[in-house]
C-alpha cells in the first residue's frame, strides 16, 4: 500500500515538472520564438501616446504600442526604433534601458513599450527645445523599414512631443494583456 503512494507522489512530481518545463519554453521564449519569423514594420498597427504631464516631474512620459496586423504570428525581439526630428535635422532617438525577451505576438497581440523624455522646463516654449513635432518615426525590431505615425494624447488627439535632449529611454516591450 505504502508503495504505490510513493508511486504516486513520484508521477505527480513527475508530471508538475513537465508541465512547469513546458510551460518555461512556451510563448515568449526562444524556442518558440524560432517557430515564427521577426515581427515586420508593415505588418504591424502602430501608436504612440504622450500621457498626461505629471506635475513637477523632469520628466515626460509617452506609449508607444504595436499591434500584430499581420496573417500569422510574428516574433518582437528587441527595442523598437523610435525617433523624433524636424525634417532632416535635430533628432531625438530611443534608447534601451534594460535586456529583452522575445515576445511571440499572435494575430491581433499587442507589444507596448514604455518611453521617458525631457520636456521643456517652466519658463521655456516648445520651439526652445532639441525636437518638437506631431510625428514619430516607428519601426520592427531587426527591420530597416520604418513608418512616420501621428503623435496623439490619451484622448486620441493630434499632439506634440517636444523633447529638450537626444535620448528618449525605452523600457523593454511587454506583451498586452489582451493577447
Amino acid at each position: 500500500m505504502q508503495r504505490r503512494s510513493v508511486l504516486a507522489t513520484t508521477m505527480a512530481a513527475l508530471t508538475l515538472t513537465v508541465t512547469a518545463a513546458l510551460a518555461l519554453t512556451g510563448c515568449g521564449s526562444g524556442r518558440m520564438a524560432a517557430l515564427h519569423a521577426n515581427c515586420k514594420t508593415k505588418s504591424l498597427g502602430w501608436k504612440v501616446t504622450v500621457l498626461k504631464e505629471v506635475p513637477h516631474s523632469p520628466r515626460r512620459e509617452a506609449r508607444l504600442t504595436a499591434v500584430n496586423k499581420g496573417s500569422q504570428p510574428c516574433v518582437f525581439d528587441g527595442f523598437p526604433t523610435f525617433a523624433v526630428h524636424v525634417g532632416k535635422g535635430p533628432e531625438s532617438a530611443g534608447k534601451g534601458q534594460v535586456r529583452t525577451m522575445p515576445i511571440d505576438l499572435r494575430r491581433g497581440g499587442t507589444v507596448t513599450t514604455s518611453l521617458r523624455y525631457k520636456d521643456h522646463a517652466p519658463g521655456m516654449k516648445p520651439a526652445d527645445c532639441l525636437v518638437s513635432n506631431d510625428e514619430a518615426t516607428v519601426g520592427a525590431p531587426r527591420d530597416h523599414h520604418e513608418k512616420q505615425i501621428k503623435v496623439r494624447d490619451e484622448k486620441g488627439k493630434k499632439a506634440r512631443m517636444n523633447i529638450c535632449e537626444e535620448t528618449i529611454w525605452m523600457s523593454a516591450p511587454v506583451q498586452g494583456t489582451g493577447s
